[in-house]
């Protein structure tokens, strides 16, 4: 699949299911073990001087608020104009703006933290490496990056969600320990990895990472 191909899906996805999405996905404050681990990324983030964080990915910028409520100086970015439209009426002192994980319209070295929550599982696995990259890109030395995603080793075509039916949206379960593989490959330190739920139908994984000072 080319890069435009998978982005013209998730972005065509997305624009369907943009008002549903933020009606049903919970806050991120109703679970208390991603909001422990939020919480120490925005801890870190303030540790190392705090500065510009971005939420890649942000959608309807239920994370990014989050963040914003702990402290951090963050921004979302997401490639859908209709989560964004979302996450700009329900946030409004925020700021959002449209952008790829592929290519960031952000400088070198420019923020003190990322967080990619749930935004590289639609990325075919062989473009991660160049995801990766990027997220190294932005980040200054000594800067955190916290990742979500679902964890598994498979590609799964979803064509319902969020109160729809008929979508086509690829997404790509991921082992713990490529991923962790993936940013150590970019020069990352990893510093936690979590497996949340190992036995539920699909199990969650979280990585916590450092570019080095």
């Amino acid at each position: 699949m080319t890069d435009d191909q998978f982005l013209t899906t998730t972005r065509a996805t997305y624009a369907i299911v943009a008002e549903s999405y933020a009606r049903v996905v919970p806050p991120v404050q109703e679970d208390i073990e991603d909001r422990a681990l939020l919480t120490a990324f925005a801890d870190l983030v303030r540790a190392g001087g705090g500065g510009p964080v971005a939420d890649l990915g942000c959608g309807t910028g239920r994370v990014t608020a989050f963040l914003a409520s702990a402290g951090l100086d963050v921004s979302g970015i997401d490639l859908s104009p209709e989560m964004l439209a979302v996450a700009r009426r329900d946030h409004p002192g925020l700021r959002f703006s449209h952008g790829s994980l592929l290519e960031l319209e952000l400088p070198d070295g420019g923020l003190a933290g990322a967080l990619a929550w749930y935004s590289i599982i639609h990325t075919p696995p062989e473009l991660l490496p160049r995801v990766c990259a990027e997220l190294f890109r932005v980040l200054r030395p000594g800067g955190h990056l916290q990742l979500g995603f679902h964890v598994g080793d498979r590609r799964h075509h979803r064509t319902e969600g969020y109160g729809h039916e008929g979508l086509s949206l690829d997404i790509y379960w991921l082992p713990v320990q490529r991923v962790c593989d993936l940013v150590s490959g970019a020069g990352f330190e990893v510093l936690t990895q979590v497996l949340r739920d190992p036995a539920a139908r699909v199990p969650q994984g979280r990585v916590l990472a450092r570019k080095p000072a």
